[in-house]
Order: structure tokens, then sequence, then C-alpha cells
């Protein structure tokens, strides 16, 4: 489970795998102390101690260490979340060149090399396994301010279907599948009124939670027949703009 140290939605997905008796590997880089809580919590909260793995997944090594470090503590991985990201509001003009490859590298190449080492090890698995990487719904509708980061997110559809035919080919229990989260956690300085605004951009009428993304994650892994998949969870925004306008249709 990558970037699962800070209080955000992978340590919710864990928390959700945890619960249904799934050994955990919690992964952080610079949250380390928070994966060490999250970790006793698991710990005295569901009889579960977590293996907490440490690094920069966009360096050369770590993606593979990781891997093994998680296989080495429990004989088996069946399971890859890359939830790792970055992201902050930059205006276009004042992107850089560095900026864009940072985006790049934790967002789009750590993921790649996190998914390649687990699946490479999932594939000599009779069992196989599955790997869900963490999109973005607003790859498909933009919002402003975020240039660098888009191109980063929208990388991780592309490679979420390649990866499924490069792994599922040699294995075809190797799963790979894609989520592309909406509205889920909203800032605690959010205000009431930008809240509710927000909620009324969804089709739903609500803002969503981390546990709806860790549902998604749950369905992606139980079910054997899902592959090369990127799936909004969303509550409709992706397709849904509430403009204000009402279109009616006259048929008589």
């Amino acid at each position: 489970m990558t970037g699962s140290g800070s209080p955000r939605v992978g340590r919710e997905i864990a928390r959700f795998l945890a619960i249904r008796h799934c050994r955990i590997a919690l992964h952080a880089n610079t949250s380390l102390e928070e994966a060490e809580q999250t970790a006793a919590d698991f710990l005295s909260n569901y009889g579960i101690k977590p293996l907490v793995t440490r690094g920069a997944l966009d360096e050369d090594g770590v993606a593979e260490r990781i891997v093994a470090e998680t296989q080495n503590a429990f004989g088996r991985l069946d399971i890859l979340v890359n939830s790792a990201a970055i992201w902050q509001p930059t205006r276009l003009e004042n992107v850089t060149r560095d900026e864009i490859n940072r985006y790049f590298q934790t967002n789009a190449v750590a993921t790649f090399l996190c998914a390649r080492a687990a699946g490479l090890r999932m594939v000599e698995q009779p069992s196989g396994g599955s790997i869900v990487n963490i999109g973005d719904w607003a790859t498909v509708r933009p919002y402003l301010d975020h240039a660098a980061y888009f191109p980063s997110k929208g990388a991780i559809e592309a490679m979420t279907r390649s990866l499924a035919v490069e792994l599922g080919s040699r294995n075809g229990k190797v799963r790979v599948n894609c989520i592309q989260p909406g509205p889920v956690l909203l800032a605690d300085n959010v205000s009431e009124a930008k809240r509710k605004k927000i909620a009324s951009s969804t089709l739903t009428g609500q803002v969503g939670t981390p546990d709806s993304i860790a549902h998604a994650v749950g369905f992606l892994c139980e079910n054997a027949f899902v592959t090369g998949v990127c799936l909004p969870v969303d509550g409709g925004r992706s397709i849904f703009a509430n403009d204000g306008l009402q279109v009616g249709l006259n048929t008589g």
C-alpha cells in the first residue's frame, strides 16, 4: 500500500483491507512517524501489525526493495494499491520544467515501478494477484491551475491498460485496474458553503468518503473477471456539469 502513512485515502484503504483479514504493508516516504502510528493503531484495533516500509518510490531500486520486503515478510503478495501522489495548485505561467518532472516521477513513474515490481512477482504465484492504481476523475474534465498535475495522472490510465496486458498475458490471474476518485476527502478548512457547492457538482448530491474508494478497491480485488478497467468513483461528476441550465423537450 503505497502512500498510506499519512491520514489520506490510502490509509482508509489499508484499514478496509485489514478489517477483512489482509496482512498489510504500509509505505511512507516523509510521513514515517505517521505510518508507525497507523501500524500501532491497526495492532490495537484489529489485532494486525502492519509492516512499515520507507523510501522515495521514484528512486532506483526502491520499488523493488519494498516489494521484496513485503513478500519476504508475508511469504506472498496478493494485492498492491498504488495511492502515493502529490499535487498542489500552480498557475500555468508559473509551471517549471522541474515541477513537471517531479509530478511525473512521483505520480506516474513511481506507480509504474511499483506495479512492475509487484506484478512480476505475482506472475510467479499460481494465485496471481491484483494491482489497483489510483488515478483521478478530472483527467477527463481538468480544472484550473493543475496543468502539471493532470498529465501525470492521465498517464496512469494508459499504464493500467498496458500493464494489464503485459502481466495478464503471462499469468491470467494477475489483474491491473485503476480507480479514479472524485471529491472524497475535503480539507478541514473547506467552508460549509464550498462543501455544499462541491456536493451539488455530483449527480448523487453529496461528497464521497474515503470508504467509497476503499469499497471500490475491495471489488476490484475480489472480482477475478475485471482487468484493465479505469473506474470513476466520483458520484457521477465526470459525466455531469451542474451549470444551472434546464433543457426541456416538447414532443407534442
